[in-house]
């Protein structure tokens, strides 16, 4: 039976496990591979919660050298949680893990030292890793999958550690979930570079470097490399980024990488595979304003309790809710994502008109539809959305993020608004699509791959950033004219998009002979 080991940053199946899509990913997917006769292990760090959890149990206690000097690191395996009994969870532990915080994922490091406390963080955790890996701690591995660049040091020790030669007998997958982060750090020099880290590795720079900073570590850019192969989340992501990025357009791609990707897809290493989605049974609660209202309200409350000071987004979405009609607005437009330059640079788009996109857009909806936005992130960003929601009555902006909203959101609104500058995949528009929610998307990426004008949704593109702002507010217009006419085509549209299925066999069915080396076929006989 092929045991396939995964090493991420996140993990969806843990509760506070996941922060974007990534979690999701390595959430479902051992399951469905578990399904077709897989064993599955998935490793994460601990982030000094993760081994509280009920049913954790202390599984191994690991030595290993890092910085110069013995680290010890706790292995934990986790209880199934109701997942398949083929699917096992574990973390590791060590007091770097929770250093910005417990159970914080990722560190806010000062733009002069970028990535520096998540690296040093993620390259302990690939070392801990690896010895697992060659004292048999999590039984015998035949792949080894490695998400996004917190697991590319395993690539990096695989090639040049001596004591790890375990790891070369293992088929070896890179999964590329954002290619805009890279993990880039110096060489040496910092406490936070590679030979801080490894200083007994004697490694190739030349095959570790940067093409831009050659005095630096790029471990994604190592991992698509050294990698057997390499994975994206969509099939459009995939020719994507083998054009060279041009920001000036808006057309983002190999961001510096595009030479070593265009090798690996000569090389047929590379391979875009649609991500899948769940289908559980679930409430369509619709026309249910009332709920949701109070559930904004309720949210807004718990994250002003949880500070000592009242930030001023959420004074203004308080002070908004409050004087919001109990009545449902005629039409309801929703969001939801992490507020960064890639979800919102296009909404502050100026348009040919001299305004931003986003006020465009809103000056469109007038009293008939409200745009209803949650997510945090970028400051700056931040504070576009909450200057706009103080000038605009149709426009809310709940500053963070609730998983109960965030469904909410998804089940009762009309138009899903998803505007991203790039997306690899995308998970949002396909839970909104699963409830029967139309979106209106950037011809992008995964956006691209799942969205079809004018049958489940709106697509706009163009081949300047003002041309992209002018097309955003005109599908805007397209999609409020439909469902004022209340056109068959917007009822249509709704049932479609309900109907629309991206599961997650075909996927893995992918994973297995184009990743994984494997056949379904063999797996069963197995």
């Amino acid at each position: 039976m092929t045991h396939i080991l995964m090493i991420a940053a996140e993990n969806g199946a843990l509760p506070g496990g996941k922060i974007g899509g990534i979690g999701d990913v390595v959430r479902d997917v051992p399951l469905a591979l578990a399904k077709l006769g897989c064993t599955v292990s998935v490793l994460t760090p601990g982030y000094g919660e993760f081994a509280a959890l009920p049913g954790a149990q202390l599984k191994q206690v690991l030595t290993i050298n890092f910085g110069g000097k013995p680290q010890t690191v706790e292995l934990f395996h986790l209880s199934q949680t109701g997942n398949h009994e083929n699917v096992q969870h574990y973390v590791i532990e060590h007091p770097l893990f929770s250093v910005c915080g417990v159970g914080k994922i990722y560190c806010d490091d000062p733009p002069d030292r970028p990535f520096a406390s998540d690296a040093s963080k993620f390259a302990l955790f690939c070392s801990a890793v690896a010895e697992a890996i060659e004292v048999s701690a999590l039984g015998d591995i035949d792949v080894l999958h490695c998400h996004d660049w917190h697991s590319a040091f395993l690539l990096i020790l695989r090639q040049y550690m001596p004591n790890y030669q375990i790891l070369q007998k293992l088929h070896c997958v890179y999964s590329i979930h954002n290619l805009a982060l890279q993990g880039i750090r110096p060489f040496r020099g910092d406490e936070s570079s590679l030979e801080a880290w490894f200083p007994e590795l004697f490694y190739d720079a030349a095959l570790l470097g940067d093409p831009r900073w050659t005095n630096c570590v790029n471990p994604t850019a190592s991992a698509i490399r050294l990698a057997d192969t390499v994975h994206t989340v969509s099939p459009s992501y995939a020719k994507e980024i083998l054009q060279p990025s041009d920001a000036s357009i808006g057309y983002y791609g190999g961001e510096g990488l595009e030479k070593d990707l265009n090798k690996a897809n000569t090389e047929q290493r590379l391979f875009g595979i649609l991500n899948g989605c769940e289908y559980p049974e679930q409430d369509q609660a619709n026309d249910d304003w009332p709920r949701l209202l109070q559930q904004m309200r309720d949210t807004i409350t718990q994250w002003i309790s949880r500070s000592s000071n009242l930030a001023s987004v959420h004074f203004i979405t308080f002070n908004a809710l409050n004087k919001i009609s109990p009545k449902r607005p005629k039409m309801l437009l929703t969001s939801v994502g992490r507020i960064t330059e890639q979800k919102i640079a296009l909404m502050r788009q100026k348009t040919s008109s001299g305004k931003p996109a986003l006020h465009a857009a809103l000056d469109a909806m007038g009293d008939y539809a409200t745009l209803l936005v949650t997510g945090s992130g970028d400051a700056d960003y931040e504070q576009f959305l909450c200057e706009t929601a103080a000038n605009y009555a149709n426009f809310i902006f709940m500053c963070g993020y609730s998983d109960d909203l965030a469904n909410m959101m998804y089940q009762q609104g009309d138009l899903f608004f998803m505007p991203s500058s790039f997306e690899p995949c995308g998970i949002s528009q396909m839970l909104a699509l699963r409830a029967g929610q139309p979106c209106l998307v950037h011809q992008v990426g995964g956006l691209k791959d799942t969205i079809i004008d004018n049958k489940i949704g709106y697509v706009f593109s163009g081949n300047s950033l003002t041309e992209q702002a002018d097309a955003l507010v005109t599908s805007v217009q397209r999609a409020l004219i439909q469902h004022q006419k209340k056109s068959p085509k917007w009822k249509n549209m709704g049932k479609a998009a309900a109907a629309t299925r991206f599961e997650w066999t075909q996927s893995v069915n992918d994973y297995l002979k184009q990743l994984y080396k494997v056949s379904a076929n063999s797996i069963i006989a197995d």
